[in-house]
């Protein structure tokens, strides 16, 4: 007796509720199949069976797969974990037997089956050994934005797709980073859900759907939702903002901002002060890209605002990097006339950059009231000393080399002083085309220090297209190959070079343990 040719696998996805949502493929595998096969509680209801009822035959052998445990303890020495794996493991053989007696088996999945469902534990475990296709099915995610009537992306703006159950934190941390988002699996992770809301500031944007498309459907602003009525099928979504513009939003950088608008007229606005770190959006942190994903108005430095993606509906102030006061006393004005106003600075705005300045202007009288935040970038120092190694990894000082704002002799004071102190140095600004010689009298009075052999990182566009990095002596420092794009780490008495294979550039490191003082006999 010949052995009968195994049966074939589906994954077939239903949609999020609605049987009229089920796709023509859906319909015909389930009715073609001799098997089908669906998970549910222990309760024995399961929803992926109530939308393909009507397309059940009598003659279908039905195989529920009853999850062991879903919210609640169990005592399995693997813990949940150990439970559900011997409970897949144990369906995905069920489902063998009839497939290796020629049997066609359906495993039918509300929404997609590859997005969040059961239906992927059985994929994983039996595609490779039968043939296997899946039907795609319209997820909840798509089913929450139509009945919603709310536009998820537009253009080049980011969908980020979220399980409740991260941690507060981490959701946070995306939410803030992120265009839009919908947030799956509420139920009782909702408090988490809607304390990340707020603290990434997305709360008053964020939408409430409940059971979409099916009976019970609710939807509503988030916030207005009461926790204790959340079930699991509900979802957070924070929909597009570029699609909720109206049309006749000014173009990106073509309209101003009328300077007749009184301040007491308009809502407060606000200034952040952002760093987007030393290059690209690699180096933008979370709580950045969210600040600058909500400003209506940019402002900064051209070269730092051309990191900045563009964005529908923004306005973009670009200016030279020489007028610093100009430009805040311009942000805050904006923020007056009530604009949410992002100030661009490179690496840390607190480092040498924008964010003293607006913290000098909004001290004074007509800008008291402006709401004012600065949030941190990588620093280039940080950026530098990573590409190297870790150069400072023991006490440091940053210092500017640039004699534009404070005297030479004040900086060759502080440059001895450091020295002294066997600090590492970061020097920032060290040289331009008009002004060369501030890296050859910084060498000269370190060298009254230091050995000629302490190890001097040359870091260069760090992050950018023409990065170079680099390690020489302290005596062999070349002031013609140091310009503005250039940071110099300067290493202390401790610091160390190593080639640790042949061909590898030096690994620069200072040792967080200092050598103990001698002491005489």
């Amino acid at each position: 007796m010949s052995t009968p040719a195994p049966g074939r696998l589906y994954g077939v996805g239903l949609g999020p509720g609605d049987p009229n949502l089920m796709t023509l493929r859906a319909v015909q595998v389930i009715a073609d199949a001799d098997v089908v096969a669906y998970h549910s509680a222990r309760h024995g209801r399961s929803i992926a069976r109530s939308i393909a009822a009507a397309h059940l035959r009598p003659d279908h052998i039905e195989e529920a797969l009853v999850y062991p445990v879903t919210t609640g303890t169990t005592d399995h020495p693997g813990g949940y974990k150990g439970a559900m794996d011997d409970f897949y493991a144990a369906c995905a053989e069920r489902l063998a037997v009839h497939l290796d007696a020629g049997r066609t088996v359906a495993v039918i999945s509300e929404g997609d089956p590859l997005f969040y469902g059961s239906y992927m534990h059985m994929h994983k475990r039996l595609a490779h050994r039968y043939p296997t296709e899946v039907i795609p099915g319209v997820t909840s995610v798509s089913a929450a934005s139509a009945r919603l009537g709310a536009p998820l992306v537009e253009g080049e703006e980011v969908l980020t797709i979220l399980p409740g159950t991260l941690p507060e934190e981490e959701l946070t941390a995306r939410l803030a980073a992120t265009d839009s988002a919908v947030v799956m699996k509420l139920g009782r992770t909702f408090p988490a859900v809607r304390g990340a809301l707020e603290a990434s500031g997305r709360l008053s944007e964020a939408r409430y759907v409940e059971r979409a498309t099916m009976e019970g459907e609710r939807t509503g602003h988030l916030a207005d939702t009461d926790p204790e009525s959340v079930p699991y099928f509900a979802v957070a979504v924070v929909p597009s903002r570029v699609a909720a513009l109206p049309v006749d939003a000014p173009a990106t950088g073509q309209a101003a901002v009328p300077a007749e608008e009184e301040a007491a007229a308009v809502p407060a606005g606000e200034v952040v002060v952002v760093g987007t770190g030393p290059a690209g959006p690699l180096w933008l942190t979370p709580e950045t890209r969210g600040a600058l994903a909500a400003a209506q108005d940019l402002v900064g430095y051209t070269t730092y605002l051309d990191r900045v993606p563009h964005r529908p509906g923004q306005i973009r102030h670009g200016s030279d990097n020489k007028v610093e006061a100009e430009r805040a006393e311009f942000a805050l004005d904006l923020a007056r006339r009530g604009r949410r106003v992002a100030v661009v600075s490179g690496g840390d705005p607190g480092v040498f950059a924008m964010a003293t300045a607006v913290l000098e202007a909004a001290a004074e009288g007509p800008y008291r009231d402006v709401p004012v935040r600065v949030l941190p970038g990588v620093t280039a120092a940080n950026a530098a000393a990573a590409r190297a190694g870790a150069p400072l990894g023991h006490d440091y000082a940053v210092i500017s080399l640039s004699d534009r704002l404070k005297p030479w002799e004040v900086i060759a004071e502080r440059l001895a002083a450091a020295a002294r102190a066997d600090l590492a140095l970061a020097l920032y600004n060290p040289g331009s085309r008009s002004r060369t010689w501030q890296v050859g009298k910084a060498r000269d009075l370190l060298l009254e220090h230091r050995s000629p052999d302490t190890p001097v990182v040359l870091a260069r566009d760090v992050g950018g297209p023409g990065e170079r990095v680099r390690t020489v002596r302290l005596a062999d420092l070349d002031p013609a190959e140091v310009d503005m794009r250039t940071l110099l780490i300067i290493g202390s008495s401790q610091t160390r070079a190593v080639r640790r294979t042949p061909d590898a550039p030096e690994t620069v490191w200072t040792p967080r343990r200092y050598p103990e003082p001698t002491t005489g006999a």
